[in-house]
């Protein structure tokens, strides 16, 4: 028979032991948790986004119909780094929002620009880009930038070069302005000489001309409006902070400026 001081010290052994048994086994598992936690809320989830599938090189559709394009880029690094599944689809500029207000998608990355009246209706990430206006025209000599006068100007509607054109020339000095549903449409009616100029973001300008070098070119200054471009959620959705934190990250990792070396060059 064991002694009770042998007992006692039996017993305070087994409950020491057991003691440490139970507060390193909690410190473990919670290791383990934590080394299996997603990285972020987002992961997992599918994300629904739309973009506008016309207005390259931010976006465009391919012969196959696949949607290519910056915005593309950028929404595909930021789902990844979310470690979400995305579905990028196309939808008319000119419903964008009204698609995003009615839960259609969750997000837009379409080469939006922040203006006061669409904060008025969506809330917008940090800026993934910044923007500068040029005048697209005949290289003849036949538009000078600092005398606009009698001319007719194009753009696209329910942009910031748009309303800039709206601004500062519809009915004024002689001038019209001409807004199209794409800037597609507003460079055709340039070369068929049915436009004098079009107004346009540098990086769209830019990629009209590689392919319509003849006789045509931006002529000018470039026009800095503070022009920032983000991605639109609904007001109040969490996923702004998400994305946030996503573009934080390729910014600080080079992503992001490796995309729009490969999207624009220099």
């Amino acid at each position: 028979m064991m002694s009770n001081s042998r007992l006692l010290w039996s017993s305070m052994t087994v409950t020491a032991a057991l003691m440490l048994s139970a507060c390193s086994q909690p410190a473990n598992e919670a290791a383990d948790t934590n080394a299996d936690a997603p990285a972020a809320e987002t992961a997992g989830k599918t994300i629904r986004i739309a973009t506008e599938g016309a207005y390259p090189p931010f976006n465009y559709t391919n012969a196959d119909g696949s949607l290519g394009g910056f915005d593309i880029d950028v929404a595909n690094a930021l789902c990844e780094q979310m470690q979400a599944d995305c579905e990028i689809v196309a939808q008319e500029w000119d419903g964008i929002i009204p698609g995003l207000l009615a839960q259609k998608y969750d997000a837009v990355i379409a080469g939006m620009s922040i203006t006061d009246e669409r904060q008025e209706k969506v809330d917008f990430s940090e800026p993934y880009f910044a923007n500068t206006m040029v005048w697209l025209t005949k290289t003849d000599g036949s538009f000078d930038p600092t005398s606009i006068k009698n001319l007719t100007l194009g753009g696209q509607r329910s942009t910031t070069p748009g309303a800039y054109l709206q601004d500062n020339y519809e009915g004024k000095d002689g001038n019209t302005v001409q807004l199209y549903d794409n800037y597609d449409n507003a460079y055709l009616d340039l070369k068929s000489g049915r436009s004098d100029a079009v107004l346009a973001e540098k990086v769209s300008a830019k990629s009209w001309l590689a392919d319509n070098t003849e006789g045509f070119g931006i002529v000018g200054d470039e026009i800095d409006n503070d022009d920032n471009i983000a991605i639109a959620v609904r007001k109040g959705d969490s996923l702004k902070e998400d994305f946030n934190k996503a573009l934080s990250e390729i910014r600080s990792n080079g992503e992001l400026a490796r995309l729009e070396q490969m999207n624009f060059g220099q």
